[in-house]
């Protein structure tokens, strides 16, 4: 049986600059933009149509996918954190042909110094401002445990084999402020989307009509979305509580989901031990994997407590109620979950969200899928508290051989796991909408549309220029099912007929270990020949998918530091630019008539040692504007035409 990686006895995590110039000096923008873009009398536009053998040259040597390398010299990528624009770039007031939305990108400037205030605001007159938030969140708890075993009608299901969400009326009844005006409304009032109802602080938001006796109460554009899911969770009570309420482990398990958090002061601290009985004040910002979602920036109490029967509960309630600040945008009703032992191994779960947003900047391509609950939903927390239990049965199991008989070390094995874990975070964090990413927009006189570009890190060669990292991305709406999607874009026989430095090259899985029983659902590591002796690239891929969403995230890597990594080597020292793609159904299941079809959202790094922080030429524009228009046409064209 063959044993990836050889036999290298003495393995080392650095290697020698020579190899680092190599990796990097066919990743740079200006090695190909005489190819691609010298021929300005033809119009942008045109690429969009181009046949492949007009483009498939041009691409030899993207720059989109440079392979990056073992990378021991931790100043080779510096930071850069300045939020400065480019003159050839914009920040779009509006989605591109999107007409009247507002911007959906980044939360806005006046949220970004809450944290320091509600500090300050919990620091000053102590005693009184934490006996508020203990009430509140008490109160919260009560609220939660009540969500968690109620039934119908206050939960209903959202047609069929859709979400469960509250019923609005029903929900005042049973824990809001319920008088002879509510009863009014209520009676002149038909019931339409049960996940839109009034707030219980007797703010109005409704999908119809309201009577007009009715139009002088104070409405706030806020939609609230509510959703309950219930599931087995292959981890203790214990484990799961530690998770969410230590703060670093709840980024780290759902960063997904999760940006920025930040824990503000503890309010009450643990008697026992255990996380029994605390209390801490929380910021966070939750995101979906696009720039197009705008992130949702939340300052909340967490308060975990253990009942009498053995079960957990952890729920998160927003404190603007007590400490009011103008514009907010997003709230959090008591929301968290309910954790029940089941057995030695497994816990049940009952997680409830339960939110107000403002949708109003929201880009219309995601407008269903978000309004509907279902993207920032209970079930999306519950996949992703799941895949996790996944990954930590996958990294620590007995190696076991691929299909090819082919078998690594398990040093190996959790080194190769590692640098994946690595690549998706890194593939997140790029491409979602947090306060941190400042996007702008590609000019609208190009052929891609809904672009958003922006600058990572300034990547230092010795004895190179340096060049500045380059995150660029769109989305589209594709009318077939995420599954037929998933596997097009994940596969290796049909890797050559999206990805423009595989086209008409040979492509192969060499080995993958599975994560968890979805065998579509794997860290794979995949060589591309341009003969049977000679490999042109060496790709990593983790590709994974659940109802909720799916994603495909891969780099290319050097061949020597893949050796190392395969034999133990620490995957912190790999410098690694990912790329890929991320899948969202484009409404929610049961929601509308019609099949459910699919939202892709494609993103690439690049390497431009043209630009800076304050200029991008045009011709870094066109290169990124002739990759993703290749690519979308690419994909639509086997997607739709049936070439798969």
């Amino acid at each position: 049986m063959a044993n990836i990686g050889g036999n290298c006895e003495n393995v080392s995590d650095n290697i020698q600059q020579n190899n680092i110039l190599e990796v990097f000096n066919n990743g740079y923008f200006e090695n190909i933009q005489n190819i691609v873009v010298a021929r300005d009398e033809v119009p942008m536009v045109g690429l969009q149509e181009a046949p492949r053998y007009e483009i498939e040259v041009n691409y030899n040597q993207f720059g989109a996918n440079p392979p990056p390398e073992m990378n021991p010299v931790e100043d080779y990528f510096v930071q850069n954190n300045e939020n400065s624009g480019s003159p050839l770039l914009y920040n779009p007031s509006s989605p591109q042909n999107s007409p009247g939305s507002e911007s959906s990108t980044n939360a806005k400037p006046d949220h970004m110094n809450r944290a320091s205030d509600l500090l300050m605001a919990v620091s000053i007159g102590a005693g009184l401002n934490k006996n508020k938030i203990i009430e509140q969140a008490v109160e919260a708890m009560e609220e939660l445990f009540k969500l968690a075993i109620m039934g119908e009608p206050l939960w209903q299901h959202n047609g069929n084999g859709g979400m469960e969400t509250l019923n609005g009326f029903q929900y005042l009844r049973e824990f809001g402020s319920f008088d002879a005006t509510m009863e009014q409304i209520m009676r002149m009032v038909e019931v339409g989307e049960p996940q839109c109802f009034l707030s219980s602080d007797c703010n109005c938001n409704f999908d119809q009509d309201v009577p007009s006796s009715f139009s002088k109460l104070n409405f706030e554009p806020l939609n609230i979305e509510t959703s309950r899911e219930t599931a087995f969770v292959e981890m203790n009570p214990m484990n799961i509580v530690q998770l969410l309420m230590d703060t670093k482990q709840w980024a780290t398990t759902f960063y997904s989901i999760v940006s920025r958090t930040t824990l503000l002061g503890v309010i009450l601290e643990n008697v026992d031990g255990s996380y029994n009985g605390v209390l801490q004040v929380m910021s966070a910002e939750f995101h979906q994997r696009t720039p197009l979602i705008p992130a949702r920036q939340c300052y909340f109490a967490r308060y975990c407590k253990k009942h009498r029967n053995g079960t957990w509960g952890v729920v998160d309630v927003s404190l603007e109620s007590l400490f009011p600040y103008p514009q907010v945008q997003f709230r959090r009703r008591p929301s968290g979950c309910v954790i029940q032992e089941v057995g030695n191994r497994g816990s049940k779960v009952t997680w409830i969200e339960h939110v107000e947003v403002d949708n109003r900047s929201l880009h219309p391509l995601f407008r269903p899928i978000v309004s509907s609950g279902f993207a920032f939903s209970a079930k999306r927390w519950i996949a992703t508290i799941n895949r996790h239990c996944q990954w930590l049965t996958t990294s620590t199991a007995r190696t076991a051989p691929s299909t090819d008989g082919v078998l690594i070390p398990q040093e190996g094995r959790e080194s190769l796991l590692k640098l994946a874990e690595k690549m998706t975070k890194n593939f997140f964090n790029n491409i979602n909408s947090c306060s941190e990413n400042v996007w702008s927009g590609l000019p609208q006189n190009f052929a891609a549309q809904d672009v958003r570009l922006r600058y990572g890190n300034i990547l230092k060669v010795p004895g190179k220029p340096s060049g500045n990292i380059v995150i660029f991305t769109t989305s589209i709406q594709i009318p077939v099912s995420m599954e037929v999607l998933f596997d097009f874009l994940r596969h290796e026989r049909t890797r050559n007929r999206w990805d423009l430095l595989s086209n008409q090259r040979h492509v192969r899985e060499l080995v993958y270990v599975s994560n968890g029983e979805n065998p579509k659902n794997r860290v794979s590591m995949m060589q591309v020949n341009s003969s049977p002796n000679k490999i042109e690239i060496l790709y990593l891929q983790e590709s994974y998918t659940d109802e909720t969403g799916s994603y495909i995230v891969y780099a290319p890597m050097d061949i020597m530091a893949m050796s190392k990594i395969l034999n133990g080597g620490n995957p912190k020292f790999v410098s690694i630019l990912p790329s890929g793609f991320s899948i969202m159904p484009d409404k929610a299941p049961g929601q509308g008539d019609g099949a459910v079809g699919s939202i892709l959202t494609l993103a690439f790094q690049s390497v431009d040692r043209l630009s800076n922080k304050e200029y991008m030429p045009q011709s870094t524009l066109k290169i990124i504007d002739a990759i993703l228009s290749t690519t979308v046409a690419s994909i639509k064209d086997a997607m739709l035409f049936g070439i798969r």
